[in-house]
């Protein structure tokens, strides 16, 4: 039995899902902004209770401490019975924006690269399986074992063709003169085949002779 696959990054413990995330990301910057920096603090918090370090904390004690800082400016500044002045307007407009966008842009790149770091730890391996080595079905052994040093055959190598034979020329790939059989003289049998058809018309002649003297004369008498 094969295993369930590999390729898809375990999810190491104690990180939510990615829906979960942006959802509290979003709810904890709507905080900070809709409560004008008053309620920054309710991110750090949640980033140094995620990190657990010292830095983060400190940070955090440092939100809450610009916040109560804000307020006391603000009664300070501006009595109850009179008027804001617009130095004190833009000072709390400026010390509000501080906070409020400090937070919530160190908030969000914090807890991005704290969770970037678990998942990079846990490492893409397939439902924490280790990767098996493949088994052959039916009783089969694999090919190529480990150990007796044969060597598994590439699929994609280029099969090796053997050398062309060199093609003979017609006037080569002919019947071949034959050496004479041993005891024949050359030339002594074409010698022999003129005489012998002489013979045979000296005996045809001398027949032809015989004949011409036997035939009988017209007087009667021999030849």
């Amino acid at each position: 039995m094969q295993g369930h696959g590999h390729g898809y990054p375990h999810r190491p413990a104690g990180r939510p899902s990615d829906g979960t995330l942006v959802t509290l990301r979003v709810i904890f910057i709507a905080l900070a902004v809709l409560s004008c920096s008053l309620l920054a603090w309710v991110p750090m918090l949640r980033l140094a209770i995620v990190t657990r370090k010292g830095v983060d904390w400190i940070l955090f004690c440092a939100t809450v401490a610009a916040n109560v800082g804000l307020l006391v400016f603000a009664g300070v500044a501006s009595p109850e019975n009179e008027e804001m002045t617009d130095g004190v307007a833009f000072t709390i407009l400026g010390w509000v924006t501080l906070v409020m966008v400090g937070s919530i842009t160190y908030y969000v790149m914090a807890e991005t690269r704290h969770y970037e770091r678990l998942t990079a730890g846990a490492g893409p391996v397939g439902y924490g399986l280790q990767p098996q080595p493949p088994v052959s079905g039916y009783g089969y052994p694999p090919a190529g074992p480990q150990g007796t040093g044969a060597a598994t055959p590439n699929p994609y190598a280029r099969p090796v063709q053997p050398p062309p034979v060199p093609r003979q020329s017609p006037s080569q790939s002919g019947p071949q003169p034959q050496p004479p059989a041993p005891g024949s003289v050359p030339g002594r049998s074409s010698g022999l085949e003129p005489n012998r058809r002489i013979d045979q018309v000296r005996a045809e002649l001398d027949e032809l002779s015989d004949l011409l003297r036997k035939e009988p004369r017209p007087d009667g008498g021999d030849r």
